[in-house]
């Protein structure tokens, strides 16, 4: 038994309660995340880093099994991440912005599709599979991006159109895949002479988590304004904003909701129907607590993933994350240029929008349960049946995963570079101490 088996069976002999495990995450990834600052990196990368030493890539102190019961904390983080974007998306923002950012969002969404699926069906010839693939590229990670905001303090336009960006890209996602995946489906029952997708289910199962998504954001976002315009101190209408996100993203769960889409919304509705004072409260408590936020969500996000699936990334993945990354960084910029975005924007955007994890993985999840037992068998008689959506589901998943680290990684190192290089941020300098001349 080496010495990491055997740290691990230690712990597993201690049997540390999970909120011992959840007390020892916050205290020691804060350290270690304060520690980037003298490598020049962000804070996150840190917790994820740290995370991925408790996670089963190491120490397997947090285990599948208890990533699974602490579940509830990432969707939480996620919940308060995309009512903090929603709560920068003002209507005279996007006016001032212009047509620019809907230029932006269609074009780095679909451009990271048309790069990934094109590029993948040149490798593969396999149609079904590049489509998927494709659908999964313009999926963001906004919170790594929001992240880097909050600990940098920018500010600017070019925040601004990140805010936007990620936070709506995430919607046009989630309709592109929808629409893909119907029919991909529709081609692997093809396969075996199987009922296809009817066009009305065709066009409906991806718009009804949208739809919906906005009505529910929507309506409880009115009935937050009605109950926090009787309330004085900030810290009951915390009280009030936690209660609500709660409870949105518990009826999102039972509902098949979009999360983030869901929240963006409340934090919309919010932001343009009440006044200043209201929002200054608001947003002071949110900066309050999304630090901790961060802390939880990014070391349990770095539990989550397996360095050990980095040697498969194989030419697939690499082709993968080349593809993505030109797609949405080209497209961006073809956008930005289109809408006649200012010069910042047109630069730097499409390089603070990389981060890819959770609803990719989402997504790819997704994919391996749906398309489980679809279209042709294509394994050899004698061994386990796996049929062409077997094949896609585990592909796709292994591929993701591992591809997710590097995105998660080098995304918010980007986002700060654009971020810095565009004048938003302003990172001191040491002082230097002052000496006397004898």
């Amino acid at each position: 038994m080496n010495l990491i088996e055997q740290l691990q069976s230690t712990v597993h002999h201690l049997g540390f309660p999970p909120i011992l495990i959840v007390g020892l995450i916050t205290v020691m990834a804060f350290y270690v995340g304060r520690q980037m600052k003298y490598i020049k990196l962000p804070q996150l990368i840190g917790y994820m880093l740290f995370g991925v030493l408790l996670g089963p890539s190491l120490f397997n102190l947090v285990t599948p099994e208890l990533q699974q019961t602490l579940g509830f904390i990432n969707e939480i983080a996620l919940s308060f991440v995309a009512v903090s974007i929603g709560l920068e998306l003002h209507f005279m923002s996007l006016k001032r912005l212009g047509r620019s950012i809907f230029y932006i969002i269609f074009l780095e969404s679909f451009g990271a599709f048309i790069l990934v699926f094109g590029s993948l069906y040149l490798l593969t010839g396999d149609l079904a599979l590049s489509l998927i693939f494709g659908a999964v590229a313009p999926a963001s990670a906004p919170a790594g991006t929001v992240a880097i905001i909050q600990e940098f303090k920018a500010k600017g336009t070019l925040t601004k159109a990140l805010y936007m960006v990620v936070g709506f890209d995430d919607g046009l996602g989630i309709i592109i895949f929808g629409f893909v995946a119907a029919f991909s489906r529709s081609i692997l029952a093809h396969q075996t002479g199987a009922t296809e997708l009817s066009t009305s289910q065709f066009i409906w199962v991806p718009l009804k988590e949208i739809i919906f998504s906005a009505i529910l954001g929507a309506s409880f976002g009115f009935i937050f304004c009605r109950l926090a315009r009787k309330l004085k101190n900030p810290k009951d209408i915390l009280i009030l904003v936690f209660g609500m996100v709660l409870i949105i993203s518990g009826l999102c769960k039972m509902l098949h909701l979009s999360i983030i889409l869901t929240n963006m919304i409340l934090g919309m509705v919010i932001v343009n129907t009440q006044p200043k004072s209201l929002l200054l409260k608001i947003n002071q408590e949110l900066r309050d607590i999304l630090p901790l936020l961060f802390i939880l969500f990014f070391t349990m996000a770095g539990t989550s993933l397996h360095v050990s699936a980095l040697p498969s990334l194989g030419m697939l993945g690499i082709i993968y994350i080349i593809s993505r990354s030109t797609g949405l960084i080209l497209g961006a910029k073809a956008g930005a240029i289109i809408g006649k975005a200012e010069p910042n924007i047109r630069k730097y955007l499409g390089f603070g929008i990389l981060s890819q994890a959770g609803v990719a993985i989402g997504l790819s999840l997704i994919v391996k349960h749906d398309f489980r037992g679809m279209g042709a068998i294509i394994s050899a008689p004698g061994n386990p049946v796996i049929t062409q959506g077997d094949h896609i589901g585990s592909v796709v998943l292994t591929t993701i995963t591992a591809t997710c680290i590097i995105f998660e990684i080098i995304g918010p190192i980007l986002t700060k570079w654009a971020l810095k290089n565009s004048g938003e941020i302003t990172i001191e300098a040491p002082k230097k101490k002052n000496t006397i001349k004898k």
